[in-house]
């Protein structure tokens, strides 16, 4: 405890740091007051009739799958018929595309070979793929929140004006781009100027802020059963630690390849030698190299399955995959992210570059050849690591269902045991904190230098 308290001293200590998190937590102030903002035309103090029209038609229990993924990153801003309902999910489904489009389009593989000035293109790509994007999800979300599916006379007191009208639809998606554009933006300068992860900072920001409400809401229903709700929340906390701790495990585990770095030294004789103290002498393969990628691809099929149901209502086990807590829906659900982990983790990965560069700079791997056994050899490894790690991700994918209805009571606590959610919160959390060790041990370096040249003899 007391070396954190010294942490958190030397942090304050250093003005540029400081500064950077002071900057960080202004724009997550201004993104947080932004998503109260409702669109104009619309009534706040009745949008809860809004969410009413889902469960009117049949799809809360949908709603709860990808919609409810969207409005936790938005932190409900997506649920509130916010300026900022769209977030800052089109920016980051805009770079999913590039990423992948990346693969196979030459041009966009040469822009990620070209160093800064090839990353400089990509980022205006990227921005101009997000207000496409844009384009397309604010015209299906007024679609979700307005009369097209239910009559405008019964939900009238939600609105100040027709929402079928063109006067409602084209301000309502200027404002929804825009603020969407606004994101994006603060997330590009949370990134430049304050300590940096600024798009994946407000995602973990819109998951968190529905972290005390949904505490609040398990709290109460536990302890509404009488004097055993207590010990049950306690166990609930605890459980839930256990889950953190093993989501965090998951993150950082790694598979290390040994390497050897070869070079000529004008030795007697002329001789090869190895050398044993190059910069790094291992290869680190991530256990969970895809991240929840797979998990953010498998949720968004999973809406194929539910449409189902539209062509057999009576089928009882179609209908299963309505209901995110169903076995049905959690089975496919975890194949699927088993598969995506595998694919996603191939067109992430490039084993063959790996294994040029390593032949390019004079390395190899102990007791295999370099170039095309070295990428087999790495490709064999990567599998291995790869199949636990797309196991145990389903599992922590699928994990809020197994707590719901056994030990947690509530939906809405239930999700922040596995899922998206948590491995977002610790990946992200991760990151941040390893930047601002990086930049405790950077400038205890320079300080160290500073003082030695102010110890020199003039």
């Amino acid at each position: 405890m007391k070396g954190f308290i010294q942490t958190i001293k030397n942090i304050w200590s250093l003005e540029e740091l400081r500064n950077k998190i002071v900057f960080t937590f202004t724009l997550i102030l201004v993104y947080r007051f932004s998503s109260y903002i409702s669109l104009p035309a619309i009534n706040m103090a009745e949008v809860g009739n809004l969410l009413e029209r889902y469960q009117s038609q049949g799809g809360s229990q949908q709603a709860s799958g990808l919609l409810g993924l969207l409005s936790s990153f938005t932190g409900g801003a997506f649920s509130r018929a916010s300026i900022m309902a769209l977030g800052i999910m089109p920016y980051i489904s805009a770079s999913i595309i590039v990423q992948l489009m990346g693969m196979a389009i030459p041009y966009l593989q040469k822009l990620q070979k070209d160093g800064e000035s090839g990353r400089k293109t990509l980022n205006q790509i990227t921005r101009w793929l997000t207000v496409a994007v844009c384009l397309v999800q604010a015209p299906s979300y007024l679609a979700s929140i307005t009369g097209l599916f239910l009559p405008y006379s019964q939900f009238s007191s939600a609105y100040y004006i027709d929402p079928n009208s063109i006067m409602f639809w084209l301000p309502s998606m200027v404002i929804l781009v825009t603020g969407s554009i606004f994101a994006m933006w603060l997330g590009e300068k949370m990134t430049d100027k304050g300590i940096g992860n600024g798009i994946s900072i407000l995602i973990m920001v819109g998951i968190l802020a529905d972290l005390p409400m949904a505490f609040v809401q398990e709290f109460q229903t536990q302890t509404g059963k009488g004097g055993l709700g207590t010990m049950i929340i306690l166990v609930e906390v605890l459980f839930w630690l256990l889950v953190i701790l093993l989501a965090i495990i998951l993150s950082v585990a790694v598979r290390k390849i040994p390497i050897q770095y070869v070079s000529r030294a004008h030795a007697r004789g002329g001789a090869v030698r190895n050398l044993s103290d190059g910069a790094r002498q291992w290869i680190p393969l991530k256990v969970n190299a895809a991240g929840v990628m797979p998990i953010i691809f498998a949720q968004a099929l999973m809406f194929v399955p539910g449409l189902l149901t539209k062509v057999d209502e009576t089928n009882t086990f179609l209908a299963g995959f309505k209901d995110v807590f169903s076995w049905q829906y959690n089975v496919l659900f975890a194949l699927l992210i088993i598969i995506f982990t595998f694919f996603y983790t191939a067109i992430t990965i490039p084993v063959n570059q790996m294994a040029d560069d390593l032949k390019r700079n004079g390395g190899l791997i102990p007791k295999i050849r370099p170039g095309k056994d070295t990428a087999d050899y790495l490709d064999d490894i990567l599998s291995k690591v790869t199949l636990p790690g797309a196991i145990f991700l389903s599992i922590f994918a699928v994990l809020p269902a197994l707590v719901h209805g056994t030990i947690v009571q509530t939906d809405r606590f239930a999700l922040f045991f596995g899922g998206t959610s948590l491995l977002i919160l610790v990946g992200v959390l991760l990151d941040t904190v390893q930047q601002v060790n990086t930049y405790l041990l950077n400038h205890h370096y320079d300080g160290l230098m500073q003082s030695k040249l102010s110890r020199k003899p003039n």
